[in-house]
């Protein structure tokens, strides 16, 4: 079983096959998804974005590829907890701005590949991705 390369503050490294997990480490569906990647013999490299944090641009790469409505998680506690004028009137540049300053909105995992991005885990879904 191949163990992931785990991505600290401030360091960059590209993984053998391309591929990049972003997310959480105590969040369960990134657990699951890291599971199902070591299980599957899949090398990759795990970004916590909540202690290395994400940069503006690979946010606006997400949106460009998915769409801020795919990538914003609505349902977690960290966005019922924001003030009703964050979330109201949505936009991209306003959904991108509160994914930069509170990184726990940024719906989880997100898997960066060399042919796109998967956002969250669905085992059926990584299995046809990644064969």
């Amino acid at each position: 079983m191949r163990k992931a390369l785990d991505i600290q503050p401030g360091t960059q490294t590209d993984a053998p096959q391309g591929l990049t997990l972003y997310g959480i480490k105590n969040c369960d569906t990134v657990r699951k998804a890291r599971n199902w990647l070591e299980a599957h013999d899949v090398a990759y490299i795990f970004h916590d974005y909540k202690l290395a944090g994400v940069t503006r641009q690979k946010l606006e790469d997400w949106v460009a590829q998915v769409g801020w409505e795919k990538l914003l998680n609505k349902a977690g506690t960290t966005f019922r907890k924001l003030p009703d004028a964050d979330r109201a009137d949505l936009t991209e540049k306003k959904a991108v701005a509160l994914m930069l300053a509170h990184p726990t909105l940024i719906k989880r995992p997100v898997l960066e590949m060399p042919q796109g991005l998967l956002v969250g885990f669905k085992p059926d879904v990584y299995a046809q991705a990644l064969g």
